[in-house]
């Protein structure tokens, strides 16, 4: 009797075994193949009732269960993509039925190594690596059978640090690639000039070449609608306390111009290590020096009708949050006011995703995105969701 309880114990546990493994196959099976998941109403881990908006506004979820989503762009048929950082997904997520509330989300691709940036022309998505571009063609005619990318371009360094990318195609339709600087702090321009600038080429591949230089660190980049002007957020150095350096809003008028890393920082700010070697007179200044450590990412001006007047053509920048800050700062949307090409005032639209006495924060914003009928998308790395801002009157 006793033999026969130590083999039924015997047979019971490989069958468990066996019953295991099936279901880790099948859970793999499923991850690895694109994979459409219904939008559900509300989601209880995102309390956007604590989020703090102007009169007027309203923030919902437009699409939610979207790992890490970081950088956003629209195909040409209104499907949008998300690239991620830490989750190495693609997506792509449809409004089908056009109550601008998504209803397909649909996981593309989970091979790629840190696909933050995502781009769409002439029918392709373009997908940014650490080192190498990606180019989907018709996609959006194969999104449920998504064809092997090309690679336009695989030379850029393959440093993990500051290696993700933010991508964008621009009014010259040559596409915008950065290269951030491999560390905290380091003159790494005198190893490979690309470091620490803003890169573009032709949508093949061919004609790179450096627009700026001395960026430490840009996520996120767009172009004034009057001018075509690349404005950009520039991440500002760390470990040199709570309230230095600022992270940086700028303005590329020309061609060429150095924006201070790692030698100067915001307006006339001397790095200890470095600042002895050019003054700040040197360099472009910032637009608007930015809070410190607040982590500015995704930046738009608003073009669209839905927003009242005064919130036209000005700048708006996801403040994706700080992380070594002895209290925490960001995770807010922000407003820069504009006269021109000057700032007028710098200040919160969008606040409430950290919660101040715990320290705790619900989401992080990454990525901001306009809708044609001027609503405004906000993704969310932590969050997992997409969010959408209206306007409906006081």
């Amino acid at each position: 009797m006793k033999q026969e309880a130590t083999l039924y114990r015997f047979f019971l546990t490989i069958f468990s075994l066996m019953l295991f493994l099936s279901c880790q196959q099948q859970k793999k099976a499923q991850e690895d193949k694109p994979s459409q998941e219904p939008v559900t109403e509300q989601s209880p881990m995102l309390p956007l009732q604590r989020l703090s908006l102007p009169e007027g506004f309203k923030i919902e979820l437009y699409a939610e269960g979207v790992d890490n989503a970081r950088s956003m762009t629209m195909g040409d048929d209104g499907t949008l993509f998300v690239g991620t950082r830490r989750a190495n997904k693609l997506y792509a997520i449809q409004d089908t039925d056009g109550d601008y509330r998504a209803d397909r989300v649909i996981l593309l691709d989970t091979t790629l190594v840190v696909p933050n940036g995502v781009a769409f022309h002439d029918g392709a998505l373009y997908v940014a690596e650490v080192n190498r571009m990606l180019r989907y063609p018709d996609i959006e005619q194969q999104l449920d059978n998504p064809p092997t990318p090309e690679v336009v371009y695989d030379d850029y360094p393959t440093e993990f640090h500051h290696g993700w990318k933010y991508i964008a195609f621009g009014p010259d339709n040559k596409l915008y690639v950065p290269v951030g600087a491999p560390c905290n702090i380091c003159d790494s321009a005198t190893v490979d000039p690309r470091y620490a600038s803003i890169t573009r080429m032709d949508p093949d591949g061919t004609n790179r070449e450096i627009v700026a230089n001395g960026v430490r660190n840009t996520v996120g980049f767009t172009w004034h609608p009057e001018t075509g002007e690349l404005w950009f957020t520039d991440n500002g150095r760390d470990m040199l306390g709570d309230d230095i350096p600022p992270c940086e809003l700028n303005r590329v008028s020309e061609t060429g111009q150095h924006f201070g890393y790692p030698f100067c920082h915001g307006n006339a700010l001397a790095d200890p290590e470095f600042g002895d070697q050019h003054p700040c007179s040197d360099f472009i200044p910032p637009v608007q020096n930015l809070g410190a450590h607040v982590a500015p990412l995704g930046v738009k001006f608003y073009t669209g009708a839905m927003f009242p007047e005064k919130y036209r053509g000005h700048v708006f920048i996801a403040e994706h949050g700080s992380w070594n800050r002895s209290s925490k700062v960001g995770y807010r949307i922000t407003m820069v006011t504009l006269d021109g090409n000057e700032a007028t005032s710098y200040e919160p639209f969008i606040d409430g995703w950290l919660e101040e006495a715990s320290q705790e924060a619900f989401g992080r914003p990454v990525d901001i995105l306009l809708l044609q009928d001027g609503s405004m998308l906000i993704s969310d790395d932590v969050g997992d969701a997409i969010y959408r801002v209206t306007y409906s009157g006081p």
